[in-house]
């Protein structure tokens, strides 16, 4: 990821490895990442069983916000492709009980209908 894509909060993908070895505390023994992106500090880790965000807080990143929302509880979701002069796609995940989607913003180099699929092999 480029440091221009890091401070416009755009997210890029990481390789899944990095992605376990940072999250072995909490994942089950049968549980592994399948795709796994990058956003400044924060990551965002699809395994088969769950959706994880990882949120790194403060100056240090030492406090972290681990979020875990099964795949069960995700009611619905979109994405809007980068066009020509939009340098962003975008990914909105609707989680049962909230009225407000997750959104997350990918680079123009990601190929967002990966992550879709992603999606759509967990939800539907």
């Amino acid at each position: 990821m480029g440091m221009f894509d890091g401070m416009m909060g755009n997210a890029s993908e990481i390789d899944t490895d990095k992605a376990e070895s940072e999250l072995a505390e909490l994942l089950a023994p049968t549980e592994h990442a399948e795709h796994a992106y990058k956003l400044i500090r924060d990551l965002m880790v699809f395994t088969n069983k769950r959706l994880i965000l990882v949120d790194k807080q403060g100056m240090t990143g030492k406090k972290v916000d681990y979020h875990s929302i099964p795949y069960k509880n995700i009611t619905h979701f979109s994405i809007e492709t980068a066009g020509t002069f939009d340098l962003e796609a975008e990914l909105k995940i609707w989680i049962s009980g909230m009225d407000v989607p997750l959104e997350k913003t990918f680079n123009k180099q990601l190929n967002i209908y990966k992550v879709q699929r992603v999606l759509a092999e967990y939800v539907c």
